[in-house]
């Protein structure tokens, strides 16, 4: 299923933006693109959007599952126009955006599927979720001058923490329920990253309603979307594992000459299972058993 425009698939799909939860993959580029498509597949939403050139292409197999749509993320507020278009269309729908080479852990997802993590967290009164985007890389550049490698995928086992979050309204105080999060290749290479990129909290997971805009800076303009967890108990939260910020690191002129290698003492070999990244902190499964 293939749409000239985002419009027009708003237009001619209402029936399954009447039915979520709904994937947004964001493809920048031509790298893993069938297999972030699959992954989110086989997670079990309703349905798979992904929005990209219209010069790259599709495994046949996927043409039939996935609404392929052409679009150009790197257009101005690209991203934030795709979203908040959706969030108009499919309004009390669960919505999930990432980007290609991005792949959503949540806790115990070898073995429970979106919807009944979504269901408990709706009835925990939660709209949003909390994800941290965790950076891969591959560990032999010479090999994998993408730094992208499904097989040998490794990941930072330290080096993550928080800062409180300030609000400007409020005399900088800081805001309750909220903070930012640093850590991975944003903060060892902080050098190569603008300072208003270097947080890697995203809130990927997220029920439409009237009114709601994605922000430039992946948060929300419901202020309780942008919270960690709710007033009385901590809450699920889950994990995107990316290779966006290896890619572009080593794509970008200006970095990838001084970049020989992502591997240093911390890291460790990504396991693609969601008991890694509980053991490491990555994500936390509140009251979810």
């Amino acid at each position: 299923m293939r749409y000239a425009s985002l419009d027009q698939f708003i237009t001619q799909e209402k029936a399954a933006l009447a039915k979520g939860p709904i994937a947004i993959v964001l493809v920048e580029d031509d790298i893993e693109v069938d297999t972030t498509l699959r992954h989110h597949q086989q997670q079990g939403f309703a349905h798979v959007l992904a929005l990209m050139p219209a010069v790259f292409e599709l495994p046949r197999d996927l043409h039939e599952t996935v609404h392929r749509i052409d679009y150009d993320v790197s257009a101005e507020n690209g991203t934030e126009n795709a979203v908040n278009a959706i969030i108009d269309a499919a309004p009390g729908q669960w919505i999930y955006y990432c980007y290609n080479a991005e792949y959503l852990f949540y806790p115990f997802c070898e073995t429970r599927v979106v919807t009944e993590m979504l269901g408990f967290h709706t009835e925990e009164r939660r709209d949003a979720m909390l994800t941290y985007v965790v950076d891969l890389y591959a560990d032999d550049l010479d090999t994998e001058p993408t730094a992208v490698s499904l097989d040998r995928a490794h990941l930072d086992r330290s080096g993550y923490y928080a800062l409180a979050r300030p609000d400007p309204q409020n005399d900088g105080q800081p805001k309750e329920r909220q903070l930012d999060f640093y850590g991975g290749l944003r903060w060892r290479y902080e050098e190569h990253v603008p300072a208003a990129r270097r947080k890697i909290d995203r809130i990927s997971l997220f029920k439409a309603a009237p009114g709601l805009r994605l922000r430039g800076d992946h948060t929300f303009s419901d202020e309780e979307y942008n919270t960690y967890a709710c007033k009385w108990h901590h809450n699920l939260t889950a994990t995107v594992c990316s290779f966006r910020t290896a890619k572009a690191l080593k794509a970008n002129p200006g970095s990838t000459f001084d970049i020989h290698t992502f591997k240093w003492h911390n890291s460790a070999p990504f396991e693609w299972h969601s008991r890694q990244l509980l053991d490491l902190g990555l994500m936390e499964p509140g009251q979810w058993f």
